[in-house]
């Protein structure tokens, strides 16, 4: 038969109140009440019904996070960062991975919203502002991750990723390329768009260079190790002279096809420079440079946002963070 907490109040001779108080505010009681009750705890064995708490409370002390692609550092470590803002809230956080799949990422939602979630952060595939506002509707907060609110009335926490890829492209222009190729996609995804976007505009700076777009359906090494041997493939004189890679993961593919057999050298032949800076890209052959962005720190503040927003004492706020530049030998200038 399961203990309960009028078992537990009998045993430590105080009110049912006094046991829920040492439960959830023990603050507020005196050390050795607390000390009373926790014996009687310890000795019946009483594991609290946080679900029906949760109930009685209108919301758990979970907060709901989708990202984009779970294989992808970058969000493992924004996961990091939520994870640890939120314990030390006595908040748990519930991963998500939509795959880039918007109806995987509705399922999410969906299975959160029944959960009653403390709040939501999402890395969302398309525009999430109408399922949002359902779910504020009834009374879930959401905070966009990696994604910029463009006045939708939500809180987010992102990175300047037009200003990313004018980084990385003025960098490459900088060591004396001249025919860059862009490799990402879908140019679905808003990150690849805006660092298209600004790759862009650093060519247009330049009147002797072109950008050459090498579309994938995919951000992962796999579609990046593609698009390499396809570059591979071509007469030398054909090649670009540098890659910009959306992500580090297509940029650690590409470097992988292309020294693979010898045929062309990194960054002789053709630099490579990524986007993310996860750890792979300083342990690769060719260590890669890439733009940083703070994921741990993205992560951490969202659920700065979201906490202070569920409190009532924060408004909806935007933090957009600035990329930065990390040079290694893979952009090394040409003797």
């Amino acid at each position: 038969m399961a203990v309960s907490v009028k078992d537990v109040a009998a045993l430590a001779r105080v009110s049912v109140g006094t046991v829920s108080n040492v439960l959830n505010q023990p603050d507020k009681v005196a050390p050795a009440t607390v000390s009373r009750v926790q014996a009687a705890i310890d000795e019946l064995g009483f594991v609290r019904n946080d679900a029906a708490r949760q109930l009685r409370a209108g919301r758990s002390r979970s907060i709901g996070l989708v990202v984009l692609d779970v294989r992808n550092p970058f969000f493992t470590d924004i996961a990091r960062g939520a994870e640890q803002r939120a314990a030390e809230n006595n908040l748990s956080v519930l991963l998500g991975n939509s795959d880039d799949d918007a109806s995987r990422e509705a399922s999410y939602l969906d299975l959160f919203e029944q959960q009653r979630v403390h709040g939501v952060l999402i890395s969302p595939v398309d525009d999430p502002t109408e399922r949002l506002e359902r779910l504020r509707e009834h009374g879930i907060t959401a905070v966009l991750v990696d994604r910029p609110s463009d006045g939708s009335g939500f809180s987010s926490v992102s990175v300047d990723d037009v200003s990313g890829g004018y980084m990385a492209v003025r960098h490459l222009l900088d060591t004396g390329r001249r025919r860059i190729a862009f490799i990402g996609g879908p140019d679905s995804v808003r990150q690849v768009a805006d660092r298209l976007s600004g790759a862009k505009r650093a060519i247009a700076e330049q009147p002797d260079a072109s950008l050459e777009l090498v579309p994938t359906t995919a951000l992962t090494v796999l579609a990046g190790r593609a698009a390499g041997e396809s570059l591979r493939e071509r007469a030398s004189d054909e090649r670009p002279d540098a890659v910009f890679a959306a992500n580090d993961l297509l940029a650690v593919g590409v470097l992988q096809a292309l020294v693979m057999l010898g045929e062309v050298s990194v960054p002789e032949d053709i630099a490579i420079i990524g986007y993310d800076d996860i750890d792979f890209s300083s342990a690769a052959v060719v260590p890669l440079s890439s733009i940083r962005q703070p994921s741990e720190l993205i992560g951490l503040r969202a659920v700065e946002l979201l906490i202070a927003e569920v409190s009532g004492a924060g408004a909806t706020e935007q933090i957009v963070f600035q990329p930065e530049l990390v040079v290694r030998d893979s952009t090394r200038p040409r003797a």
